[in-house]
């Protein structure tokens, strides 16, 4: 295949709007091919394909999430063509439908950020389930019997084993914490409200959880930084907990969906926000990167392993909730929201996501996701794109949202507009990046051909919602903004060796509900698979 005459932006290789061709073979970016089919590209912008590095698209929680909402699935029916299949649901999609929509937006790699590694099995199923894209998840362990035993037995190497055991027994690709002692607090009712509280019923601190899985990481040698979910998300003056959480380490850390977490204000009387000085802290300390999580106004399904937070937001709200207790690793909850243009909270908390965008320097350390289904559906990600191009855009969303939305927010001071090439650096060159996929994001010789091609209009959400093409693994998978060929994506994993060891299978036969040899996922068990090994 060639890709001719296209305008093209490829950060990782500094290519700024060049124009030029692509040549595709036997699913790679090569320097130059026998061409079976041309795609003419003149006039038309040409990217790697997206990545996407927190979204929920798979597991328990987006089940219960389904099962939740029919009226989420009355909303939005997809009807089948003669190439893909019916689904249903607007923020909890089904799998066809969720693979489906990625590849028109041009996304071409998604990350499941929280999968209880008891569920994996059935993660995988899904994954089989879901098309068009890679897929890869991160197995929960910031409230993992074995981790917080280990950390107070100060057993770091068996820790350490542990870790990598069970990346390897989830076929996980990297380390995820959610509100780290938090969530086994909740199993009896309480929560932890700083970095230095005790966790119920262990001799552990959520700082301890942190830096002891941030030092495994680093020693295992895993392509992706730890995963962290902060403590204290959506709470007011959270700011702080998340400052602290960053400062703790020296190791690489990725806070994700930081827009829940960058709250100032001592209540919800006088809430406000705090993206000054987690953008402030951010600018100044390279080893932190994060996603923004940015409100969408609409319909969104909130789910999280945070347990706690949902129950808050349930009593916030009087939405129906459900929570869930994952036996010895982790729990969950969800809540239908709503977030609406003149609720004052919700209206800052949409500013506070634009401004982390606008005030973060480097966009190589600032990512685009709504933390899908959380602050709204992924298939929003256009409507974002153009509010960080367009100062104009966001000021007429500004005027229509509650008035004093200026009055605790600096996003109407700020006139910054992001351009292509950052746009390019924060959907899919930087994303790559962080989590280590040497052949993605980017269409240097060797990348996979993973390509979203699109038609540049005056609208840049218009120019961004639907792909001209996209080609995945070196075929066109969408033409003209809509599905011509199914395809089966792989699924990432790490192997970081480890192994189950006889005290290791003796605590879970005593207290697991299902015998040790059916909790690893077989590798013939994917049937699309890529391996990532750190020996």
């Amino acid at each position: 295949m060639m890709i001719k005459n296209g305008t093209v932006y490829d950060p990782l290789n500094g290519i700024d709007g060049e124009r030029m061709d692509i040549f595709v073979e036997n699913g790679k970016i090569v320097e130059e091919s026998k061409e079976k089919e041309v795609i003419d590209a003149s006039g038309l912008m040409v990217m790697p394909g997206g990545v996407d590095i927190h979204s929920h698209i798979a597991g328990s929680k987006i089940n219960i999430g389904r099962l939740l909402r029919p009226e989420d699935h009355r909303k939005d029916v997809v009807p089948r063509t003669e190439i893909t299949r019916s689904g249903v649901g607007y923020t909890v999609p089904t799998t066809f439908v969720t693979g489906y929509r990625y590849a028109e937006l041009g996304y071409t790699t998604v990350a499941e950020a929280a999968v209880p590694p008891i569920g994996a099995r059935h993660v995988h199923e899904e994954f089989a389930d879901t098309p068009m894209i890679d897929k890869m998840m991160f197995p929960l362990m910031g409230n993992n019997y074995f981790v917080l035993k280990y950390i107070e037995e100060d057993e770091f190497e068996k820790l350490k084993n542990f870790v990598a055991f069970l990346l390897n027994a989830t076929k996980g690709y990297a380390i995820k914490m959610v509100n780290p002692g938090g969530v086994e607090s909740w199993k009896w009712g309480k929560n932890v409200e700083s970095l230095d509280d005790k966790v119920e019923n262990y001799d552990v601190t959520p700082r301890e959880v942190i830096t002891n899985l941030a030092k495994v990481n680093e020693e295992l040698g895993l392509p992706h930084s730890v995963h962290v979910h902060c403590n204290n998300l959506g709470a007011p003056g959270n700011f702080e907990t998340t400052i602290e959480t960053m400062s703790a380490l020296r190791e690489r850390i990725h806070i994700t969906h930081i827009q829940f977490n960058s709250y100032a204000g001592e209540d919800w009387a006088s809430f406000a926000s705090g993206a000054p000085e987690v953008a402030n802290y951010i600018n100044k300390n390279e080893h932190v990167t994060c996603d923004v999580g940015q409100v969408v106004f609409g319909d969104a399904t909130t789910m999280t392993a945070d347990g706690p937070w949902q129950h808050t937001l349930y009593k916030l709200t009087g939405n129906k909730w459900v929570n869930s207790d994952v036996e010895m690793e982790t729990g969950a909850g969800i809540v239908p929201y709503v977030f609406r243009e003149r609720n004052l909270v919700n209206a800052i908390q949409w500013a506070i996501g634009l401004e982390l965008f606008l005030l973060i320097e480097d966009p190589w350390r600032v990512y685009l996701t709504t933390d899908h289904p959380n602050a709204g559906p992924f298939y929003h990600y256009p409507k974002v794109i153009s509010w960080l191009m367009s100062n104009e855009k966001r000021g007429e969303l500004l005027a229509k949202t509650h008035k004093g939305v200026s009055k605790m927010t600096t996003l109407s001071d700020i006139d910054r507009e992001y351009s292509l090439y950052e746009i390019a650096i924060i959907t899919r060159a930087a994303t790559a990046k962080a989590l280590g996929l040497r052949d993605k994001g980017h269409l240097g010789i060797g990348a996979d051909a993973d390509i979203a091609i699109y038609k540049l209009e005056d609208d840049f959400e218009r120019s961004f919602s639907r792909a001209k093409y996209v080609i995945k693994d070196g075929e066109i998978v969408v033409r003209d903004g809509k599905i011509a060929k199914g395809h089966l994506g792989r699924t990432f994993w790490v192997d970081a060796g480890g192994e189950a060891t006889d005290e290791i299978k003796e605590i879970f036969s005593e207290y697991y509900t299902l015998n040790f040899e059916n909790y690893p996922v077989q590798e013939e068990y994917l049937p699309r698979q890529e391996v990532i090994s750190c020996k």
